[in-house]
């Protein structure tokens, strides 16, 4: 691998990495750079799991130093979520390619309008649901969305946030960090099963971690920082980018 290639990659995955922990479908960027870069889509998808892993994992630090969220809060939804996403991957099979892109496209149509709609409940916490163990509705409300991930995967970090803003009560900031702790576990599980069967790149998918853990550890910062008003704008203007993708091209 050449200087270039690796100042690309890392440059691709610092932007998914950023865009990953403040919302979501940042893989849009880097799947197609690693098939650019000649691996099979199989492995590619692997591969990725490595940048998604090490920028979850910064995340979930870089959000807990700042004590953004408590271990508990977290475990508990991440919890169904798993369960979910092994059972979604189990009864995963071959699905049209196109089907599955309008559909996800359509569903983030759907979360564009569900984040303009009462917008304070993007903004602010519910203290109905503080220091609360999640209800029998919000287990099965992550569940599903586990499943989703397991079976689909694309776009799951938006119906993470949805969940755990306005299913769980959370706020923007604290949902992103409750979010990547889900997402680094079910990456962590995801993972071992692609290198049990031997799908890594670890050249290409350790140099595109190092761009993605730079990326989430930037956006930690932006996200304390700037606030859930701030996430709310770059969570919709990132699902209306996105949902254009999906449907139309």
């Amino acid at each position: 691998m050449d200087l270039w290639t690796c100042l690309l990659i890392v440059g691709v995955g610092f932007a998914a990495g950023f865009i990953n922990t403040l919302a979501g479908s940042g893989s849009l960027l880097t799947l197609p750079l690693l098939i650019f870069l000649g691996l099979p889509a199989n492995v590619a998808n692997a591969t990725n799991r490595i940048g998604v892993m090490l920028q979850s994992l910064v995340a979930v630090g870089g959000f807990k130093q700042k004590k953004v969220f408590e271990w508990k809060e977290g475990v508990w939804l991440t919890i169904p979520a798993v369960i979910g996403s092994f059972i979604g991957a189990a009864f995963a099979v071959n699905i049209n390619e196109q089907v599955m892109s309008r559909i996800i496209g359509f569903l983030l149509v759907f979360m564009f309008f569900l984040i303009l709609y009462k917008p304070d409940k993007w903004l602010q916490s519910n203290e109905k649901f503080k220091n609360a163990k999640p209800s029998f509705v919000q287990v099965v409300l992550f569940l599903g969305i586990g499943f989703y991930g397991g079976f689909i995967q694309a776009g799951v970090g938006y119906f993470l946030l949805a969940g755990l803003v306005l299913g769980a009560g959370h706020e923007l900031v604290k949902a992103n960090a409750i979010k990547s702790l889900i997402v680094f576990v079910l990456t962590v599980a995801a993972l071992s099963v692609f290198i049990y069967n031997g799908q890594v790149n670890y050249m290409y998918g350790i140099t595109l971690g190092m761009g993605n853990m730079l990326g989430a550890w930037i956006a930690t910062r932006v996200a304390i920082k700037r606030g859930a008003k701030f996430i709310r704008w770059f969570l919709l203007i990132t699902v209306l980018v996105f949902a254009v993708k999906f449907l139309f091209f």
